[in-house]
């Protein structure tokens, strides 16, 4: 059997990391022309379910150093007014256990972790254009005039799959309607101290008039501004930090990082053409009554940082007929980032289709009755996902309304303070946040043994 994986993402390495120590082979087409491209994005959250997938797929070093070069973990949820008034603060249960727990990483670091050791599997500057689909294979077609055959296609070309658009063009995706503001900034003896001990040590959210919303993400990591681990780390996570050949190409500090977001209606016509300065003054401009600290957050921002995303999500499929092409991550279930969910998702298929294709390898399934398996139960827990994702981050909610959002605001503020002050509650609340997230689940483990013999 081999396996064509379209798209060099989170949920397609990690697939392929699985396959491969499964023996069953694979290639990977990324359409970057190097591995030092694709280095974007800001942070990631990866919950108790990505952490059980990667540490199913991944070789238990490359697991070590992923947890090695994460960055500090969050001790805090907190939801904050827009003058920085507390809210909300609930505790994440601390936790030394490597795969059950919180954790935040860069994502460039993530991709260049997902990299290593598939420096034969994975095929750069590879852009697909169409496939064809016969009985027993299937072929993929790139821009170069290349082709690859193999027995089943993996679409994990993120939320613009062009597999997808082929194979099922009847999966759409839409805008939300709500566009975001990403940026970061040094943290520095000025910096640190615009935020609280809570929000430094936290993930927090803010909730403010006219629908705005605001995150923020403090990373500290194990390394210096000059890439050496800090003083104080114990050998073994020194010794894989110096030796993980993907640290070279990884230029992440400690810094903050935050991500703006507001219906298109409040923000310049041309704002995905902006960026640098243009999108600093944005969030400025968008935000004269809230905290001196938090403008000068912005104010102190990288320009170089700074990039508007459009906030995308699919509309959720029926079932279709599974064949010998397949879907992982946003090549499906495009979700936006409301719950934080998404890359959590793409690596939750990653394990599960892995499970499916090592039941066709020793023979006990059919290889289409493998992916009917996984896509049965990938449909059911991915859209899922993208209606609660959906329901946080959507430019119909009342909360963009002036007058029954300023009202809805108020109501919310004033439940969520109530919350804070009955630690029984609160307790109760943080669990069921930490159990969509993956606490407890146990479905995402996976025991790859080596091919029977002869097979």
């Amino acid at each position: 059997m081999k396996v064509l994986v379209i798209g060099g993402g989170t949920g397609g390495l990690a697939l392929a990391h699985g396959l491969k120590r499964a023996g069953i082979e694979v290639a990977v087409f990324e359409r970057d022309a190097l591995r030092t491209e694709g280095l974007h994005g800001y942070r990631v959250g990866i919950d108790p379910d990505g952490s059980r997938a990667l540490s199913a797929l991944l070789p238990t070093e490359l697991y070590d150093t992923f947890v090695a070069t994460k960055a500090r973990d969050p001790r805090y949820f907190n939801m904050l007014t827009e003058d920085l008034k507390e809210v909300l603060s609930m505790e994440i249960p601390p936790s030394t256990d490597p795969v059950e727990s919180e954790k935040s990483i860069s994502r460039m670091t993530l991709r260049q972790i997902l990299l290593t050791g598939l420096e034969d599997v994975v095929e750069f500057g590879k852009v697909f254009t169409r496939f064809e689909q016969y009985d027993d294979h299937v072929t993929a077609y790139f821009a170069d005039g290349t082709e690859a055959t193999g027995d089943l296609l993996v679409a994990a070309d993120g939320s613009g799959s062009r597999v997808r658009r082929q194979y099922l063009p009847q999966a759409k995706t839409e805008e939300t309607g709500i566009v975001a503001i990403a940026g970061k900034l040094p943290i520095t003896e000025e910096s640190a101290e615009l935020v609280s001990p809570k929000v430094f040590e936290g993930i927090s959210m803010i909730n403010a008039p006219r629908g705005l919303f605001c995150i923020i993400h403090v990373m500290e990591f194990l390394w210096d501004r000059d890439g050496r681990p800090k003083h104080g780390i114990g050998g073994n996570t020194e010794e894989l930090i110096r030796r993980w050949p993907g640290l070279q190409f990884d230029n992440t500090r400690d810094y903050i990082n935050w991500g703006l977001s507001a219906t298109r209606d409040k923000l310049p016509a041309n704002i995905m053409d902006l960026r640098g300065e243009e999108l600093v003054r944005t969030a400025l401009d968008l935000t004269p009554g809230w905290h001196p600290n938090l403008r000068r957050m912005f104010e102190l921002t990288d320009p170089g940082t700074c990039f508007p995303v459009n906030i995308w999500t699919s509309v959720p499929l029926e079932p279709w007929p599974s064949t010998n092409v397949t879907l992982i991550g946003d090549a499906i279930h495009t979700m936006t980032p409301g719950r934080g969910v998404g890359a959590n998702t793409a690596l939750r298929d990653a394990v599960n289709l892995c499970r499916e294709l090592i039941e066709v390898r020793d023979g006990r399934k059919e290889l289409v009755a493998g992916v009917r398996a996984y896509e049965t139960k990938m449909i059911e827990y991915g859209f899922d996902a993208v209606i609660k994702s959906r329901a946080q981050m959507t430019s119909g909610d009342p909360m963009h309304k002036p007058v029954i959002g300023r009202m809805i605001l108020a109501g919310m503020r004033t439940g969520m303070r109530a919350v804070n002050h009955l630690p029984p509650v609160k307790r109760r609340m943080r669990d069921k946040m930490m159990a969509y997230r993956g606490a407890d689940r146990d479905e995402l483990t996976l025991e790859i043994t080596p091919a029977p013999a002869g097979r």
